[in-house]
């Protein structure tokens, strides 16, 4: 058995075929460079009788794409395929893929008419010469003819059989046998595929295809099956975009077989590394968001939050990863700081940023980072600078914030309540009105302080972004000759504003 499995990419024809999405040529041909890129063996341009716009995007590819064959559809039809002949002219390796409903489904619905035969045995013998008609016809303008046995998972075995043999003998040189519906599952597909490479004679003069579809989200385990059982050419999308739930994703049956080689002894000529960027631009292009939890390509297919799993990637990366990131094209893995990120990954990434605590340090740090991971989805870096930077160069309090409260409103006066505990223990709360709800708490901090100080500046920015950021104040007052810079963060603004007024205070007091 040849070790190679080739690439069929069908996201320019089966995947612009997912509801909502529509691309030009240009956009097409943008995609088919990175598909060279990427270098896959099979770039199917589009299905050209379908409209002029996609006729003149496979002739464009077929142009200026070199490298890879391209491939344009046609349904077993005279017409169609003159259509690719003609789309095709300029390839320098052309492909055209012709095919036909063989299951007894699509024969009842797609055939009903009695020109086809009065009989559902006529027709599969009417269905047989069309196949052959059409195999010999495309044979006219290229010597590369692939034909699709379409919804081969539901079909007779016995009569698929038969038409798989009848169009080798006519001159396909690769039998496609999709899945159209999503309805197998890799046992009984895996079978099917063996059941070909033994029983239909000639198959040796041909490459055996999958097409897989997504419906039951068997996919990519259906075309692996079929590869493990005598299939050497797989075909399916960028992010397994495509009709209903899509087609098998390409990114994840290439890197089964690459990080499972021990397992299928296989390989492809696919350069891995150009998988992310391929996946970005697609998403972009068509506007199909790629989900985060998306295998191999989603942005948190190299990311680890929970403390265990961070603990383990930490000390030995294959711990929790069975794929390098950069083989993909992800620069690095990614420790995401959640709630559920331990001091081991929170001491690591404080490390990576260059601050160096102590033991009592870290735990303050620790349990500021949890009140704000609580808060927010993700903890940043610039959260994390704050953090630091809030809790361990802190002065000493004369006067700690034990309770705020502020309203607002276009129609409301703004009001605060401030509740603040001294030095010594004894607890003052204070209520102010003033312009706005920060200036109403610095007038009940300020009663509450007895210390007369004149606001200069005030600065807000977001730390980080995002609706839950952390919001830094800072906060410069004088008193008498004297001026204070204060320092506040929090995600709560009025919060941030009170911390650094009582920052500024507490430094003038010292």
């Amino acid at each position: 058995m040849p070790s190679k499995i080739f690439i069929f990419d069908t996201t320019l024809r089966d995947g612009e075929q997912s509801a909502g999405t529509r691309l030009g040529a240009r956009k097409k041909l943008e995609i088919a460079r990175q598909l060279c890129r990427l270098k896959v063996d099979v770039i199917e341009a589009g299905f050209p009788i379908s409209s002029p716009e996609d006729f003149e995007a496979v002739k464009l590819i077929s142009k200026e794409i070199k490298g890879p064959v391209i491939c344009g559809l046609s349904r077993a039809i005279a017409a169609d395929i003159d259509e690719c002949g003609k789309a095709l002219a300029k390839a320098k390796r052309a492909r055209i893929h012709t095919g036909i409903g063989v299951s007894d489904v699509h024969i009842a619905g797609k055939f009903s008419s009695d020109k086809y035969g009065k009989s559902m045995a006529k027709k599969k013998v009417k269905l047989i010469k069309m196949s052959r008609d059409a195999v010999k016809r495309a044979r006219t303008y290229t010597d590369d003819v692939e034909f699709y046995a379409e919804d081969s998972g539901r079909a007779d075995r016995d009569y698929l059989f038969e038409i798989i043999q009848a169009v080798i003998e006519a001159g396909a040189t690769v039998v496609n046998i999709p899945d159209t519906t999503g309805y197998t599952v890799p046992e009984k597909f895996g079978t099917l595929i063996k059941d070909i490479c033994t029983k239909v004679p000639n198959v040796d003069k041909a490459i055996i295809s999958v097409h897989c579809h997504n419906d039951l989200g068997l996919a990519a385990a259906n075309t692996l099956a079929g590869i493990k059982n005598g299939a050497r050419q797989i075909e399916g999308t960028i992010n397994g975009i495509g009709e209903r739930a899509g087609n098998a994703a390409i990114e994840e049956v290439v890197m089964a077989v690459k990080t499972r080689r021990d397992y299928f002894g296989l390989k492809t000529d696919i350069v891995t590394r150009e998988f992310y960027r391929t996946s970005r631009m697609v998403s972009d292009l068509l506007g199909m968001v790629v989900p985060p939890n998306k295998a191999v390509v989603g942005k948190n297919a190299f990311a680890h939050s929970s403390g265990i799993h961070v603990d383990g990637v930490l000390k030995k990366r294959e711990t929790y990863e069975i794929m390098r990131p950069e083989d993909v094209g992800v620069p690095k893995s990614r420790v995401v700081l959640t709630a559920r990120t331990g001091r081991h990954g929170l001491r690591h990434r404080l490390e990576k940023l260059g601050h160096t605590l102590s033991a009592g340090e870290l735990e303050k740090v620790y349990k500021r980072f949890l009140v704000v991971a609580d808060k927010k989805q993700e903890v940043f870096d610039e959260d994390l600078a704050a953090i630091v930077e809030d809790e361990t160069m802190k002065v000493p309090e004369t006067f700690s914030m034990e309770y705020i409260h502020a309203i607002t409103g276009n129609r409301t006066v703004p009001t605060a309540t401030v509740r603040l505990k001294k030095k010594d223990g004894e607890l003052s709360q204070e209520a102010a009105c003033g312009d706005g709800p920060v200036d109403a708490v610095y007038k009940a901090i300020g009663k509450i302080t007895k210390i007369p100080v004149k606001v200069v500046s005030y600065e807000l920015r977001a730390v980080t972004g995002g609706r839950k950021a952390l919001g830094e104040v800072v906060v410069q007052v004088k008193y008498k000759t004297k001026q204070i810079v204060g320092r506040g963060v929090s995600t709560d603004v009025i919060e941030a504003s009170a911390k650094a007024y009582l920052n500024a205070i507490n430094k003038l007091v010292i």
